[in-house]
């Protein structure tokens, strides 16, 4: 019974981060703007929630500028998606790569040289004695992400836009200033996510911190069908498979190195068995050209 209740916490825990991101991922995407760079976001989220946390000695502080520091990154990726119509792949790619180093930069410029922030003194609290409070705030997102989008006429526009953002333009839709919104709030989850990692899970940044969570939210996001709800219970599920590892790393029944890449080949294959099963928005990943 103790073995299933600590991987049933365990699960929650780290579906926390992927929940946020990948949430984020929707958001981005039902507007039509592919958004590949969540692992760098999160990993910068990750350095600033972290060193926020230590130097002001306030874990909610540095939690908030976590979600900042991605929403910084996320407008590097709107400007050269939506205003410059670059390659959002190719922008998404350079944003993991930007990520990762900003943080190793200013990890060793405030870190006296190390790859590695100080640990933080305060976590984010738990409830109920076990429950981290970011699993509650991704319960929250994703609730408040699925009625904004079938609920409210914004909503509507969100989705228009990511189907035919012509059709969209045509009745008065901005089309850009709403793909701007929901890229910016992308990368605010992705470095909510990235925080909530090292101020709830770990208590400090290193640079293996991340080390693929966002992709595994990438693959949330279409095993979820681009829809919040679906995308909250693929989270869980990839975040089930790291439980397992952790859960079951330090018995002899399986080799840890077996557990270790469980995870990752759970992700290879639902994205074989679904990605042909699944419809993107129309739109998604098509740079829009309005007409004059």
């Amino acid at each position: 019974m103790n073995t299933i209740f600590s991987l049933l916490m365990t699960t929650l825990m780290y579906s926390t981060p992927l929940i946020l991101g990948a949430q984020g991922g929707v958001l981005s995407e039902n507007s039509g703007v592919i958004n590949i760079g969540l692992e760098g976001m999160m990993t910068f989220g990750a350095f600033v929630g972290a060193a926020v946390g230590f130097f002001t000695g306030n874990p909610w502080l540095g939690f908030l500028s976590g979600g900042v520091a991605g929403a910084i990154l996320a407008l590097l990726h709107a400007v050269a998606s939506v205003s410059f119509k670059a390659d959002q792949t190719i922008s998404g790619i350079a944003l993991n790569l930007i990520g990762p180093g900003l943080s190793l930069f200013f990890c060793r410029v405030f870190f006296e040289g190390q790859t590695m922030s100080y640990p933080v003194e305060k976590k984010l609290p738990k409830i109920f004695g076990s429950i981290d409070i970011t699993a509650v705030f991704a319960v929250l997102v994703t609730g408040i992400i699925w009625f904004i989008f079938y609920k409210t006429k914004w909503g509507l526009r969100l989705r228009a836009v990511g189907e035919h953002p012509a059709a969209a333009d045509t009745l008065g839709v901005k089309v850009y200033k709403i793909r701007y919104i929901c890229v910016v709030l992308s990368g605010m989850m992705a470095g909510f996510a990235g925080s909530s990692m090292t101020l709830s899970i770990v208590s400090q940044f290193s640079p293996a911190v991340i080390s693929g969570q966002g992709f595994i939210a990438l693959a949330a996001v279409i095993f979820g069908k681009w829809k919040p709800f679906g995308t909250y219970f693929a989270c869980l599920l990839f975040a089930f498979s790291q439980a397992l590892t952790v859960t079951f790393g330090g018995l002899d029944v399986i080799p840890s190195e077996i557990l270790n890449m469980f995870p990752y080949i759970l992700t290879i294959i639902v994205l074989i068995l679904f990605i042909g099963k699944t419809v993107a928005p129309k739109a998604d990943g098509i740079a829009y050209e309005k007409d004059l």
